[in-house]
Protein backbone atom coordinates (compact mmCIF):
# COMPACT_ATOMS: atom_id res chain seq x y z
CA UNK A 1 0.00 0.00 0.00
CA UNK A 2 1.45 3.69 -1.50
CA UNK A 3 0.80 4.95 2.40
CA UNK A 4 1.14 2.35 4.74
CA UNK A 5 2.40 3.52 7.96
CA UNK A 6 2.13 6.84 7.27
CA UNK A 7 0.10 9.48 8.76
CA UNK A 8 -2.22 12.33 7.70
CA UNK A 9 -4.24 15.31 8.64
CA UNK A 10 -7.12 15.83 6.35
CA UNK A 11 -9.37 19.56 6.72
CA UNK A 12 -12.71 19.63 5.30
CA UNK A 13 -13.33 15.48 5.99
CA UNK A 14 -16.76 15.27 6.70
CA UNK A 15 -17.59 15.33 3.06
CA UNK A 16 -17.13 15.67 -0.73
CA UNK A 17 -13.69 16.02 -1.24
CA UNK A 18 -11.96 15.78 1.94
CA UNK A 19 -13.96 12.72 2.58
CA UNK A 20 -12.87 11.12 -0.45
CA UNK A 21 -9.34 11.74 0.62
CA UNK A 22 -9.94 10.01 3.69
CA UNK A 23 -11.24 7.13 2.82
CA UNK A 24 -8.67 6.28 -0.44
CA UNK A 25 -5.62 7.45 1.96
CA UNK A 26 -7.35 4.86 4.67
CA UNK A 27 -7.58 2.66 2.05
CA UNK A 28 -3.63 2.96 0.96
CA UNK A 29 -3.03 2.40 5.21
CA UNK A 30 -2.17 5.74 6.13
CA UNK A 31 -3.65 6.87 9.58
CA UNK A 32 -5.29 10.13 9.19
CA UNK A 33 -6.67 12.44 11.31
CA UNK A 34 -9.54 14.01 9.83
CA UNK A 35 -11.27 17.42 10.84
CA UNK A 36 -14.51 19.63 9.78
CA UNK A 37 -16.48 22.44 11.25
CA UNK A 38 -18.50 19.87 13.02
CA UNK A 39 -17.81 16.56 14.29
CA UNK A 40 -18.75 13.30 12.33
CA UNK A 41 -18.01 9.52 13.21
CA UNK A 42 -14.06 9.52 12.22
CA UNK A 43 -13.78 13.26 11.92
CA UNK A 44 -13.03 15.77 14.98
CA UNK A 45 -14.62 19.49 15.10
CA UNK A 46 -12.46 22.12 14.24
CA UNK A 47 -13.16 25.70 13.33
CA UNK A 48 -9.76 25.92 11.06
CA UNK A 49 -10.14 29.98 11.05
CA UNK A 50 -9.53 29.98 14.63
CA UNK A 51 -5.96 30.12 15.47
CA UNK A 52 -7.14 28.19 19.26
CA UNK A 53 -9.08 25.49 17.91
CA UNK A 54 -6.22 24.60 15.67
CA UNK A 55 -3.47 24.42 18.10
CA UNK A 56 -6.02 22.24 20.07
CA UNK A 57 -6.73 19.74 17.28
CA UNK A 58 -2.66 20.06 16.48
CA UNK A 59 -1.98 18.95 20.12
CA UNK A 60 -4.64 16.25 19.69
CA UNK A 61 -3.23 14.82 16.77
CA UNK A 62 0.21 14.92 18.18
CA UNK A 63 -0.39 12.90 20.77
CA UNK A 64 -2.61 10.61 19.31
CA UNK A 65 -0.52 10.04 16.14
CA UNK A 66 2.96 11.89 16.34
CA UNK A 67 3.77 14.11 13.18
CA UNK A 68 1.88 13.54 10.59
CA UNK A 69 3.78 12.92 7.08
CA UNK A 70 1.05 14.02 5.07
CA UNK A 71 -1.16 17.30 5.84
CA UNK A 72 -4.34 18.02 3.58
CA UNK A 73 -5.92 21.65 3.32
CA UNK A 74 -8.69 20.71 2.09
CA UNK A 75 -11.46 22.74 4.69
CA UNK A 76 -13.52 26.22 2.59
CA UNK A 77 -16.61 27.21 1.97
CA UNK A 78 -18.19 29.77 -1.07
CA UNK A 79 -20.43 32.53 -1.04
CA UNK A 80 -21.98 33.52 -4.37
CA UNK A 81 -23.29 37.03 -4.42
CA UNK A 82 -22.00 39.99 -6.22
CA UNK A 83 -19.43 42.19 -4.59
CA UNK A 84 -22.04 45.35 -3.61
CA UNK A 85 -24.45 42.50 -2.18
CA UNK A 86 -21.39 41.05 -0.73
CA UNK A 87 -21.52 40.90 3.28
CA UNK A 88 -18.15 41.64 5.06
CA UNK A 89 -18.96 38.64 7.34
CA UNK A 90 -19.59 36.78 4.34
CA UNK A 91 -16.08 37.92 3.09
CA UNK A 92 -14.10 37.22 6.06
CA UNK A 93 -16.50 33.78 5.91
CA UNK A 94 -14.90 32.59 2.87
CA UNK A 95 -11.32 34.02 2.80
CA UNK A 96 -10.87 32.79 6.88
CA UNK A 97 -12.20 29.51 5.40
CA UNK A 98 -10.07 28.71 2.40
CA UNK A 99 -6.90 30.58 3.15
CA UNK A 100 -6.33 31.66 6.86
CA UNK A 101 -7.73 28.14 7.38
CA UNK A 102 -4.09 26.67 4.94
CA UNK A 103 -2.26 29.09 7.29
CA UNK A 104 -3.04 27.98 10.57
CA UNK A 105 -3.33 24.22 9.95
CA UNK A 106 -0.02 24.43 8.00
CA UNK A 107 1.81 26.84 10.65
CA UNK A 108 0.87 24.19 13.93
CA UNK A 109 2.21 21.18 11.74
CA UNK A 110 5.35 22.42 10.07
CA UNK A 111 7.97 23.09 12.75
CA UNK A 112 8.07 19.26 13.54
CA UNK A 113 7.61 18.49 9.92
CA UNK A 114 10.69 20.60 9.04
CA UNK A 115 12.39 19.16 12.28
CA UNK A 116 11.81 15.69 10.42
CA UNK A 117 13.67 17.15 7.08
CA UNK A 118 10.36 15.11 5.44
CA UNK A 119 6.82 15.98 4.59
CA UNK A 120 4.30 16.72 1.71
CA UNK A 121 1.41 20.06 2.03
CA UNK A 122 -0.89 19.71 0.02
CA UNK A 123 -3.43 22.76 -0.41
CA UNK A 124 -6.80 22.19 -2.19
CA UNK A 125 -7.42 25.36 -4.31
CA UNK A 126 -9.79 25.61 -7.15
CA UNK A 127 -9.57 26.94 -11.15
CA UNK A 128 -11.10 29.93 -9.43
CA UNK A 129 -7.18 30.11 -8.09
CA UNK A 130 -6.85 30.42 -11.96
CA UNK A 131 -9.52 31.87 -13.24
CA UNK A 132 -12.05 34.94 -12.04
CA UNK A 133 -15.75 34.12 -12.08
CA UNK A 134 -18.42 36.56 -11.62
CA UNK A 135 -20.47 36.30 -8.64
CA UNK A 136 -17.33 34.32 -6.59
CA UNK A 137 -15.18 37.46 -5.68
CA UNK A 138 -14.35 36.04 -2.05
CA UNK A 139 -13.91 32.92 -3.69
CA UNK A 140 -11.48 33.92 -6.35
CA UNK A 141 -9.50 35.95 -4.04
CA UNK A 142 -9.29 33.20 -1.64
CA UNK A 143 -8.14 30.73 -3.80
CA UNK A 144 -5.86 32.78 -5.91
CA UNK A 145 -4.22 33.49 -2.31
CA UNK A 146 -4.43 29.46 -1.94
CA UNK A 147 -2.14 29.50 -5.03
CA UNK A 148 0.24 32.23 -4.25
CA UNK A 149 0.99 30.96 -0.29
CA UNK A 150 1.67 27.15 -2.29
CA UNK A 151 4.49 28.58 -4.06
CA UNK A 152 6.20 30.84 -1.20
CA UNK A 153 6.03 27.99 1.09
CA UNK A 154 7.43 25.42 -1.60
CA UNK A 155 10.15 27.92 -1.46
CA UNK A 156 10.80 28.50 2.07
CA UNK A 157 10.38 24.54 2.75
CA UNK A 158 12.48 23.45 -0.29
CA UNK A 159 15.68 23.79 1.80
CA UNK A 160 14.20 21.78 4.64
CA UNK A 161 13.03 18.24 2.10
CA UNK A 162 9.32 19.20 1.99
CA UNK A 163 6.83 19.04 -1.04
CA UNK A 164 4.17 22.05 -1.36
CA UNK A 165 1.87 21.92 -3.82
CA UNK A 166 -2.08 22.45 -5.18
CA UNK A 167 -4.39 20.91 -6.17
CA UNK A 168 -7.07 23.27 -8.71
CA UNK A 169 -9.68 21.25 -9.51
CA UNK A 170 -13.13 22.82 -12.42
CA UNK A 171 -16.46 21.34 -11.48
CA UNK A 172 -16.62 18.23 -9.09
CA UNK A 173 -20.08 17.20 -8.04
CA UNK A 174 -20.02 18.30 -4.62
CA UNK A 175 -22.29 20.35 -2.02
CA UNK A 176 -19.82 23.51 -2.83
CA UNK A 177 -20.64 23.56 -6.68
CA UNK A 178 -24.70 23.78 -6.05
CA UNK A 179 -23.83 26.65 -3.94
CA UNK A 180 -21.18 28.47 -5.65
CA UNK A 181 -22.37 27.32 -9.61
CA UNK A 182 -26.08 26.71 -9.76
CA UNK A 183 -27.18 24.19 -12.39
CA UNK A 184 -23.32 23.90 -13.43
CA UNK A 185 -22.63 19.98 -14.79
CA UNK A 186 -20.12 18.60 -12.80
CA UNK A 187 -17.45 17.12 -14.87
CA UNK A 188 -15.53 14.93 -12.18
CA UNK A 189 -16.22 13.09 -8.79
CA UNK A 190 -14.29 13.78 -5.57
CA UNK A 191 -12.70 10.62 -6.40
CA UNK A 192 -10.86 11.23 -9.20
CA UNK A 193 -9.31 14.55 -7.10
CA UNK A 194 -8.55 12.15 -4.28
CA UNK A 195 -6.53 10.18 -6.53
CA UNK A 196 -4.30 13.47 -7.23
CA UNK A 197 -4.25 14.40 -4.02
CA UNK A 198 -2.58 10.42 -3.77
CA UNK A 199 -0.45 11.19 -5.97
CA UNK A 200 1.05 14.29 -4.50
CA UNK A 201 1.10 12.32 -1.40
CA UNK A 202 2.60 8.77 -2.53
CA UNK A 203 4.33 9.17 -6.03
CA UNK A 204 5.12 12.51 -7.04
CA UNK A 205 8.70 13.10 -7.41
CA UNK A 206 10.39 15.55 -4.58
CA UNK A 207 11.61 17.78 -7.38
CA UNK A 208 7.92 18.58 -7.60
CA UNK A 209 7.07 21.26 -5.43
CA UNK A 210 5.90 24.29 -5.89
CA UNK A 211 3.07 23.56 -8.72
CA UNK A 212 -0.28 23.80 -8.93
CA UNK A 213 -1.90 20.90 -10.56
CA UNK A 214 -5.00 21.16 -12.84
CA UNK A 215 -7.72 19.40 -12.70
CA UNK A 216 -10.47 20.53 -15.03
CA UNK A 217 -11.64 17.07 -16.09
Amino acid sequence: MKLDGQVAVVTGASRGIGRAIVQLFESQGARVAACALHAAPGVDACDVRRGDEVARFASSVKERFGTPDIVVNNAGVVVRAEIDALHESDWDDVVDSNLKGTFLISRAFLPDMRARRRGRLINVASISGRLGTAGLTAYCAAKHGVVGLTRALAEELRPHGMCVNAICPGSVDTDMLRVGMPGAQPHMSPEDVARVALFLAADAPSALTGSCVDVFG
